[in-house]
Order: C-alpha cells, then sequence, then structure tokens
C-alpha cells in the first residue's frame, strides 16, 4: 500500500534537510508532500530543492495560517492508500513508518497513532508537555469513551479515504484533538504503537504553548456536541 506522508513546514531550516533524507530512506511505497506555512527562513529553498525528486509535492501557503491548515492543504493533494503527518523537525522517527502502517495493511483498524507513552524509554523536554498530554488522553477518553494513552501525539496514521471523508476545520494546533474527536465519534477504533521520540526545547525551536493546550481541550469538548 502506497503511503503519503503530510509535511508541514514553517521555519525549520535547521532540521528540514535532515528529517526529508530520513523519510526519503524509509522503504515503503511513498510520496511525500511538504506544505510550506509561508516561512520566512530558508526553508522555501530546501523544499524546492527536494521537489525536483519524483515523489515530492510542494505546496506554498501564500500567507501563515497554521499546522492544521497545512495539514488539510495536503490531504488535498492525497494519492496513497494511507496517509502519516510528519513534523518537519527530529523530534520523530520515521523509520518508524512500517510498524504504524502495519495495522492498517493488516485490515485491523483504519487509524493508528504512534504513542510516545507506550515507548518505554522515551523522554521529555518540558514537565508541564508530559502532564498536559496526560490530561489531553484523559479527557479523550472521559469524553469518548476511548483508551488511547497518547492524543496529542504528532504521528497519527489513517486510510486515506478515512481521513479524506471527515470535514476539518482546523487552522493552527487544534488538529489533534479536532480528528481525534471526529474519528471517534464516528466509531473508528484507534490502535497506538509504541514509538520513539526526541524532544526539542524552545531554545531549538519548539512552537507550542500552553495556550495551545487549552485551545485542545476546548476542542475536545466542542466537538463532543457539534460536528
Amino acid at each position: 500500500m502506497k503511503l503519503s506522508v503530510i509535511i508541514p513546514v514553517y521555519n525549520e531550516e535547521q532540521t528540514l534537510s535532515r528529517l526529508l533524507d530520513k523519510v526519503l530512506k524509509v522503504n515503503v511505497e511513498k510520496e511525500i508532500i511538504i506544505v510550506d506555512d509561508y516561512s520566512k527562513d530558508n526553508s522555501r529553498s530546501i523544499i524546492k530543492e527536494y521537489s525536483k525528486l519524483p515523489n515530492v509535492k510542494s505546496i506554498y501557503h501564500e500567507r501563515n495560517y497554521g499546522k492544521g491548515k497545512a495539514i488539510r492543504s495536503g490531504i488535498e493533494h492525497v494519492t496513497g492508500d494511507i496517509v502519516i503527518i510528519q513534523d518537519a523537525d527530529l523530534e520523530y522517527e520515521p523509520d518508524d513508518f512500517p510498524e504504524l502502517m502495519k495495522p492498517i495493511v493488516e485490515g485491523k483498524t483504519n487509524v493508528v497513532y504512534g504513542s510516545r507513552e507506550l515507548g518505554k524509554t522515551n523522554r521529555h523536554s518540558y514537565f508541564s508537555f508530559y502532564i498536559g498530554g496526560k490530561l489531553l488522553s484523559w479527557i479523550t477518553n472521559i469524553l469518548y469513551g476511548s483508551n488511547i494513552t497518547d492524543e496529542p501525539t504528532c504521528y497519527k496514521v489513517f486510510k486515506a479515504d478515512v481521513i479524506k471523508s471527515i470535514p476539518l476545520k482546523c487552522v493552527r494546533f487544534e488538529f489533534c484533538p479536532e480528528v481525534t474527536a471526529k474519528v471517534l465519534k464516528r466509531g473508528e477504533k484507534i490502535i497506538e504503537i509504541p514509538i520513539r521520540y526526541y524532544p526539542r526545547t524552545k531554545d531549538e525551536g519548539k512552537k507550542i504553548k500552553w495556550k495551545d493546550g487549552v485551545e485542545a481541550i476546548w476542542t475536545l469538548i466542542k466537538y463532543k456536541f457539534t460536528d
């Protein structure tokens, strides 16, 4: 089955080339869809170079929207059977792709999350982020009757027709809670697979803030009662 890797990018010149090289080396049939969310550094030039490769597509926003909008733009160009979200930093390990794809390939589920919590050797850069992730997972499980350990993980994997059929409205980091709420409301089973995780600090470019956590909680609550 062909994998579509959606990579939202905003000012990631320090890690982008290394990340793309890692993704390209993963031994699965794939296309790479890079969405530049109006970077102000050298990211766009890097993307243009990689776009010369036959299995790499590039999309360029003409203003900065946010991660959610970039993912939505990427979904519009998907031609693969399975879709995975890949951040442009080096926090997540593309070599985990085959294991993340396996439950979908085997027909066990339509949705897989890569869990940092199940990867027992993983560490976290900030205790507040660790607690925030635990809280979001707990709220998700209470509201939607699920049993997941890592709701805000980047590694969310979908059968392509499932993610294409979900009417997403997200613009920023609320992609994660919105898509989680909507797949669970549809009765989809989320299978979690342990992944590797190498957290970066704010000085290294980590962008998410405490306000995004508050927005995530509100998003989970909102979509419990609305479409």
